[in-house]
């Protein structure tokens, strides 16, 4: 087998695929730059408004770690965070308190009274629940009246604006996705950065204020939440909600940890829990509370197995100006069954102890990842393509980084044949889907290379019989 192993190096080393996925990175770095200069702004490929927007999601993951969605409105839906697929689950919505995740900001103008809305454009009123009425997250409260999408994978942009407000919003997300680079491709971590410009001739008080519900255990199908716990924590350049749990199985997929922090921001002030659970009564409180001054007061831990965590900065921004407010989502599951009996591990959990020390490893390096991640796809938006190439080529990279792909903890590269709404289709990394994979040869020659060992020297017996599905463990 290390024969084997050792000979397919040599051809794989010779082939195209593997030229073209070291030399691409290359090229575009020589052709186009650092992209320090020119490149400093996020490129567009597609911009999108009206009903168009009701259709986005846009994966937020690295490769093998699963995703967080940004909607076209700017909410965060398709939370598939805990090792498999969890289309259209967003934790929350399956309560009468309606405590899912969102953004908000506050605003008050010199003598004028506050104003406070979520982050988000108008929502799809075409969802309802027959006794809960609205199932879009947080559908009663006030948000931005306009709303359009810019697109470029994997950076999205939401642009947000309303008449009754003193600024227009610039949600901008992406993660790190650098040809050539697996492990800086493969950061289980959404970036999600707001641009508030005030558009009046005086200065404005505001407030930005991210809301988290640790749902560690529910992973949209199995709902085994249990003692959760939110901490929060300060460190070199960031203020965390840490997530973590005593009650969740220690071997299930679902057990893991989770952090939401603010960075190089000021006038921090936060909530590790909300109110009890009591109809709309505890969003109440929040609400008030935040619109009050901009600032959150602490709650006490009231013993809820899936406490809601909040993390709000202020500041002033002066007459025609901007200020950006950043955060980071991170994650940290474990324990990876694929098709597997037994847990086969995630290799981008060997990495990093646990969500926070994502942060604490990578924010030193963001400004560098979105360089270059900002560089790649210039490469595409910029190139003398047809629009319909540069659109197909780099928005369907997105499904390397979703939950058909993932890494056992030896960093083999496997993949179901598609995702179904909560778990894989069709096990095995399977060849007559796989070996026409262009995607990952062209731009990470290493993972191909570690399908093609899996294929030859663990799919194939003595007689040289290659079967056409891998099972796990290898």
């Amino acid at each position: 087998m290390e024969q084997i192993k050792s000979t397919l190096q040599k051809f794989y080393k010779k082939s195209l695929w593997f030229k073209v996925g070291k030399l691409l990175p290359i090229l575009m770095f020589c052709i186009y730059g650092s992209g320090s200069a020119q490149d400093a702004d996020w490129p567009v490929l597609k911009s999108f408004d009206g009903d168009h927007i009701k259709a986005i999601a846009m994966p937020l993951g690295g490769i093998g770690t699963g995703t967080v969605s940004l909607g076209g409105r700017g909410n965060l839906q398709d939370w598939e965070i805990m090792n498999r697929p969890a289309k259209g689950f967003t934790p929350g919505t399956s309560h009468p308190e309606m405590r899912t995740p969102f953004f908000a900001v506050y605003v008050k103008k010199a003598d004028k009274k506050s104003k406070v809305k979520l982050l988000e454009g108008p929502f799809d009123e075409g969802s309802y629940d027959d006794w809960m009425g609205s199932l879009a997250s947080s559908a009663g409260l006030p948000r931005f009246a306009n709303a359009t999408f810019d697109a470029a994978y994997p950076m999205g942009q939401v642009n947000l604006q309303d008449d009754d407000m003193p600024i227009k919003v610039n949600i901008k997300a992406f993660n790190p996705l650098i040809p050539g680079n697996v492990d800086d491709s493969s950061i289980p971590m959404a970036v999600i950065s707001f641009d508030l410009t005030n558009t009046t001739e005086s200065s404005i008080e505001t407030a930005v204020c991210g809301s988290l519900k640790n749902f560690i255990g529910n992973d949209g199908k199995n709902k085994n939440a249990k003692q959760n716990h939110n901490e929060f924590l300060k460190g070199e350049g960031y203020h965390t909600i840490f997530m973590n749990t005593d009650g969740v199985e220690k071997g299930s997929e679902s057990w893991g940890t989770m952090a939401m922090s603010l960075i190089d921001a000021n006038n921090v002030t936060y909530r590790t829990h909300w109110e009890k659970e009591s109809w709309g009564n505890a969003l109440l409180d929040y609400w008030d509370d935040f619109s009050a001054d901009g600032k959150l007061e602490e709650r006490r831990d009231n013993g809820e197995d899936m406490p809601m965590g909040s993390l709000a900065t202020s500041f002033a921004i002066p007459p025609n100006t901007t200020k950006t407010v950043t955060y980071l989502i991170s994650w940290h599951f474990p324990n990876r069954f694929g098709w597997s009996e037994t847990s086969i591990g995630n290799y981008y959990t060997t990495k990093y102890s646990d969500a926070l020390e994502v942060v604490v490893k990578e924010l030193p390096r963001l400004s560098l990842l979105k360089e270059k991640t900002i560089t790649f796809v210039n490469a595409i938006v910029n190139s003398d393509l047809p629009f319909e190439v540069r659109e197909a080529a780099l928005s369907n990279v997105a499904n390397l980084r979703t939950q058909t792909v993932f890494r056992g903890k030896t960093g083999h590269l496997f993949g179901w044949e598609g995702s179904q709404n909560n778990q894989g289709a069709c096990w095995g990394s399977c060849t007559h889907v796989w070996n026409y994979d262009l995607t990952t040869p062209y731009l990470f020659g290493e993972l191909a290379q570690t399908m093609r060992e899996v294929e030859f020297k663990y799919a194939t017996n003595d007689k040289g019989l290659m079967s056409f599905r891998v099972g796990l463990p290898l």
